[in-house]
């Protein structure tokens, strides 16, 4: 059996709070280079270059790409074989958490009751989703998600009738109405089948898939590349001020879901799309 030490995780986390927020991912990068050679508006492909400019000073004076430096998302996929020694892998993911945070000079986002309202001064605690998986192995996937873009996102309780069809209005209303509010170009997580919260929660995890990475489904392949052309179609543009290029990318995760029921998620992310991974 692996042993793996909290102090390890400790650091792999803080390092990721850290990396994300400082630097676009490479698959971010690309999709955005892309979008500024693609983009058929002058003011669209203006505001894409001002976006390009703000990162190379981000990453030249290191300081955050955005301002909303996220509430933390923690996707820990533990293998069955690994046992943890030091301590309590939450602690251990909150001190990353913590220490990526002060260390990194982010902005505290983070308040520990949502109606009494009072920050907890360190971004923590984070939202984490543990799966166990077989190996000797963890896999930790940090995606720190600001909340410009989360708040536009939608779970839709759709009927069986609706279909595919029922499906795809489903996610275009949803990014028809997040309009210029998500912080467009926008990367659109899609999370259908399951139940209420898993739905959801797949929509959360798909968004972590590397952005130009469709599925290994040909029909849901299918699907993402459609619904991007639709969306692409709808003229919000970069900044939502108009243009060909309002989402890099439709990722769409799917699950088994109840002979009644047809769950839709759609969780929006906004152009830097943070997210980074690190296997202990």
């Amino acid at each position: 059996m692996k042993v793996i030490n909290v102090a390890d995780i400790s650091e792999a986390i803080k390092d990721m709070c850290i990396e994300t927020n400082y630097s676009l991912s490479a698959d971010m990068q690309i999709a955005l280079d892309k979008a500024e050679r693609c983009e058929e508006s002058p003011l669209g492909k203006q505001i894409l270059s001002k976006l390009k400019d703000n990162l190379k000073i981000a990453g030249e004076d290191q300081i955050p790409i955005c301002q909303d430096t996220g509430m933390a998302v923690v996707f820990a996929e533990i293998g069955q074989d690994v046992h943890v020694n030091g301590g309590w892998i939450e602690d251990a993911i909150n001190e990353g958490v913590r220490r990526g945070y002060t260390e990194g000079y982010l902005r505290k986002s983070v308040v520990g009751d949502p109606i009494i309202r009072k920050n907890t001064g360190d971004n923590t605690p984070a939202v984490i989703h543990y799966f166990m998986v077989p190996g000797d192995k963890i896999k930790l996937t940090l995606a720190p998600k600001g909340f410009g873009s989360e708040n536009m996102s939608r779970v839709f309780m759709l009927k069986p009738a609706d279909g595919v069809e029922g499906i795809k209005n489903a996610i275009l209303t949803a990014v028809k109405d997040a309009g210029p509010n998500a912080c467009p170009p926008m990367v659109v997580g899609v999370g259908i089948g399951g139940t209420f919260e898993k739905c959801a929660l797949l929509a959360k995890k798909a968004l972590t898939r590397a952005a130009g990475e469709n599925s290994e489904d040909p029909f849901i392949k299918a699907m993402e590349e459609e619904l991007l052309e639709k969306i692409n179609a709808l003229g919000i543009g970069p900044g939502g001020l108009g243009g060909t290029t309002t989402a890099f990318a439709v990722n769409i995760e799917t699950y088994a879901t109840h002979i009644a029921g047809l769950p839709v998620g759609v969780n929006i992310c906004c152009h830097v799309n943070r997210h980074a991974t690190r296997i202990l």
